[in-house]
């Protein structure tokens, strides 16, 4: 009987595919990539319209050396790589390395790994897809032309191991860009009033919030403006003016893509980009299931697309019908409309069949691949559901010419919020007493709060909110995300501290030198314009070579260009007042991955080490001792005294030495202004301009 061979890209994929198509086919893994550029070289002919110079990945000769004997044996290749670019370059690859062009070789893709799916693979069969193949060699190509040209400038200039990439670059950007704004955050006071009402005989007294006057919204700035309100409003009557009560709906969510599902399981799982992606990688390759072998249980990973097949949309009809009730199923499909274009003609993320319920395959899965699976199964069978719908009320009461408002909304219909709620998704809210509230209840003060608050800088980004901003500016995609991020955290440019990501000393240098260097790589517009060309390549509408070759010319200037004109960032060995305990040699400052650090000179007679401390002139405020710049374990900047954990105080902003003239304490530095440490305080003093 004639033999067919399937090649897949994982060796996971093997004996769930082999069971699918029986023994008719026999099922072999490339274990992903098995030609790439060289690592010891750019691999590309800047000379004879930039050729790629392609080799066997080293290790890979004896999966190559299998795989052929198994081409020999067969009538038909499959190759039934991933389905995206890389799947279709990785398909290509192996065309080349296997010499399949006299084989009846075809390529097979399938969303999901169950037998429906593969089987129906097979009966839409085709030839490799060019355009896809060419738009992977182009990102490919100039990612290692940012890599290769610009890494040695940087070794050459700050220190080897050292590392720039076309997306990680402007990733490092977007983070040092939020952590300016965040150093030069000025807060600005602001107090909110709430008078607690007594209404008609209720037990239950009514918070109502202060919101303006007659003429419109008014913001209290300051306590005495706060004082005055309170004191015109404690000599009025309260009484109601408006009563206003409505209907509002709640849309369901779309089910997760690659990008959306990263920052829900950051926020709800708090996992990290890259656990996400290789929890669900294990989920879409197969899980052995008790009594149904192995098999896949969600789609595939990799897509920014919200769209569902026809049968799957069929299929969470009739589940949601029989489990939830006819009125819980959607009436129309929800869309994602935001004008950008979907890479691929993928699916949205969803299990691959419904009645596999998180509860059902509790014994298959561990525990973590439990908790993505349910949040993917959630939020799929939510994103077909029926809209949420609350009843809305909203009071406003006057006292003398101010306002004040209070408003509730109870849920009248759950919808999707039966079966997927996030942190947005409020079900009830404000004051059940507005139910019995009329234009002719009684109300009557019996207390007033005004709390003094600060406005709050930009958050600092997290994974999920950066994997957010990457998407929104359209800069990488969903299978960058995370290494992107894997890639900044490891070259110890950005650290992580609850959940928040920091730039550290050395990520700021690198940054500086980018912008300084190498403007346009680090340009948002710049890069986002250079995704939008790749899926012009896709399309095909525009020539692979054409966008390598008008990029990389400006690329060899600008290398060029900064070999010669930047200055090393010189980390000399300046000698410390520190004496080494060992050897009793004045210590010196050195530069490692983590910043600066003493070292005995006598190295390698006396290799002693120990942390730097850099003094700053300024003296503790509360036990007089030297202010010394310290970072924590992970690499982030703060001030401390020299004494360590025998005094504790810190400040994440760099103290000066002139005193605040309101109350005498400490000053720090907050962008172009100074800032009172003391938050009773708060004051803000203009920062004098440096002489020259």
């Amino acid at each position: 009987m004639a033999k067919n061979l399937v090649i897949v890209e994982s060796p996971a994929k093997v004996k769930t595919i082999k069971k699918f198509l029986g023994s008719n086919y026999e099922v072999a893994a490339s274990n992903g990539h098995v030609r790439d550029l060289p690592k010891s070289q750019l691999g590309i002919d800047t000379e004879h319209d930039f050729e790629p110079k392609y080799i066997t990945i080293r290790g890979k000769g004896d999966v190559l050396a299998n795989l052929r004997k198994e081409v020999k044996k067969a009538d038909k290749v499959y190759l039934a790589t991933d389905p995206d670019r890389e799947g279709e370059a990785i398909s290509w690859h192996l065309c080349a390395a296997l010499n399949l062009g006299s084989k009846k070789m075809y390529r097979i893709t399938f969303n999901e790994i169950t037998k429906n799916a593969v089987k129906e693979s097979l009966k839409n069969a085709r030839e490799i897809d060019m355009d896809l193949v060419n738009a992977q060699q182009a990102r490919r190509m100039l990612d290692r032309m940012v890599g290769y040209r610009i890494s040695p400038v940087l070794w050459a200039k700050v220190k080897r191991g050292l590392s720039a990439g076309r997306v990680q670059s402007v990733a490092l950007r977007i983070i040092c860009d939020r952590e300016d704004e965040i150093n030069a955050f000025i807060p600005e006071e602001y107090w909110t009033l709430d008078a607690i009402l007594k209404v008609d005989k209720e037990k239950q007294p009514l918070t109502a919030h202060f919101c303006g006057d007659q003429n419109g919204k008014v913001n209290i700035t300051s306590e005495k403006q706060a004082e005055q309100i309170q004191s015109a409003v404690q000599k009025s009557t309260f009484k109601v003016i408006d009563i206003k009560k409505g209907e509002r709906t709640k849309k369901a969510p779309l089910p997760f893509t690659t990008s959306t599902l990263q920052q829900e399981a950051s926020k709800t799982l708090n996992y990290s980009t890259q656990k996400t992606m290789r929890l669900a990688q294990q989920l879409y390759e197969g899980i052995d299931i008790k009594g149904n072998g192995t098999v896949g249980v969600i789609t595939y990973l990799r897509t920014d697309s919200t769209r569902v097949a026809a049968e799957a949309e069929v299929m969470a009809k009739d589940y949601i019908e029989q489990n939830y009730g006819a009125d819980f199923a959607a009436g129309t499909t929800p869309e994602k409309k935001d004008g950008k274009k979907i890479q691929d003609a993928h699916e949205a993320i969803r299990p691959t069949d419904l009645s596999r319920t998180p509860n059902s395959l509790k014994d298959s899965l561990s525990r973590e691949q439990l908790r993505l699976y349910t949040l993917i199964w959630k939020r799929f069978v939510a994103s077909r559901m029926s809209e949420a719908k609350y009843e809305t009320t909203s009071v406003k009461i006057d006292a003398g010419g101010y306002r004040f408002s209070v408003a509730t909304s109870s849920v009248l219909f759950e919808g999707f919020m039966l079966v997927y709620t996030s942190d947005e998704d409020e079900k009830t809210t404000g004051n059940a007493l507005l139910k019995g509230i009329s234009m002719n209840s009684k109300l009557k003060a019996e207390e007033f709060d005004a709390k003094q608050h600060f406005t709050q800088p930009p958050a600092h980004y997290t994974e999920a909110s950066l994997v957010k901003a990457l998407e929104e500016l359209g800069i990488g995609r969903p299978s960058t995300y995370a290494p992107t991020i894997t890639t900044i955290m490891s070259r110890r440019y950005v650290t992580k501290e609850n959940k928040n990501l920091y730039v550290t000393e050395l990520g700021e240098v690198v940054n500086k030198m980018m912008k300084d260097a190498f403007p346009s790589i680090v340009d948002m517009n710049f890069t986002a314009n250079m995704e939008m060309l790749l899926d012009k390549v896709e399309e095909g509408s525009v020539n692979w070579k054409t966008v390598v070759s008008n990029f990389y010319p400006d690329l060899d200037e600008a290398v060029k260009a900064a070999e010669k004109d930047l200055s090393k960032v010189d980390i000399p060995d300046e000698v410390s007042e520190e004496i080494c305990d060992v050897c009793g040699r004045n210590m010196v400052i050195k530069y490692g991955p983590h910043g600066k650090f003493l070292a005995c000179p006598g190295f390698p007679e006396c290799k002693n080490t120990k942390p730097y401390l850099e003094k700053i002139g300024i003296a503790c405020p509360k036990c007089g001792k030297e202010i010394v710049l310290r970072k924590t374990k992970k690499g982030r900047k703060y001030y401390g005294c020299e004494s360590g954990s025998e005094c504790d105080f810190m400040s994440w902003q760099k103290p000066v030495a002139e005193k605040c003239p309101k109350c005498g304490g400490m000053l720090v530095e907050k962008g172009n202004k100074l800032l009172c440490i003391n938050a009773e305080c708060g004051h803000i003093v203009e920062k004098q301009a440096e002489k020259k």
